[in-house]
Parts: C-alpha cells; structure tokens; sequence
C-alpha cells in the first residue's frame, strides 16, 4: 500500500476548522467591545503590544493563524474541485505553498515583535 501525506493535511483541516470555529466568535466580540470603547484601556497600543511580545501570547497567536491558514488551503481546495476545476495537484500546490508561505511570514513577524 502506498503512503500517503492525506492524514496531516486532514488533521490540520480539522484542527484549523476547530479552534478558528472556536476563536474567531470571541474576536469578533472582542473587537466589539473595542469599537464601542468598554475597555479602552485593554485595546492600546502599549498593552497590545506588551501582549504580543510575550513568547506564550507568541505561541498562541502562531498557532490560530497556522490553523487557520492550513483549513482555508484546504477548504478551498476542496471548494474548486468542487467547481469543476480537476488540476487537484496543481491547486493542492498552490494553496498549500500559500498556508506554508503565511505560516512562514506569520513566524518571521511574530519573532520581530520585542
């Protein structure tokens, strides 16, 4: 029987799918609050950054955009053979060169933040 890397990718969706699910309703009322100033002091640049800047907050931000990212490649890989586009190497590719490059940048970025 031939190996197959399926098993990875479909964690990854799956985890993705998950705590994207899970997160992205708490962000979206987070900014909320923001945008209504309940906790302006919460939301300045000093204590956004203070908490980027810490290696935990680091790891948890790395880790919801990696998830994220891996899902939606998968997603819409999935999304355009649906469509009727065949090339599903050609596409499984592309959109996971995308997820790895953004992975990649998200990990250069996050490293910046002192």
């Amino acid at each position: 029987m031939a190996k197959s890397n399926k098993p990875i990718f479909w964690g990854l969706f799956a985890a993705g799918g998950t705590v994207t699910a899970f997160v992205t309703p708490a962000l979206v009322l987070v900014t909320l609050f923001a945008a209504m100033r309940f906790s302006p002091d919460m939301f300045t640049y000093e204590s956004m950054h203070a908490f980027a800047a810490h290696w935990f907050s680091k790891l948890i931000i790395f880790g919801f955009i990696l998830l994220s990212l891996w899902h939606a490649a998968h997603r819409m890989r999935v999304t355009l053979y649906d469509f009727g586009i065949r090339a599903d190497g050609l596409a499984a590719v592309i959109l996971y060169a995308i997820a790895g490059l953004g992975t990649l940048m998200t990990l250069v970025y996050l490293l910046r933040i002192h």
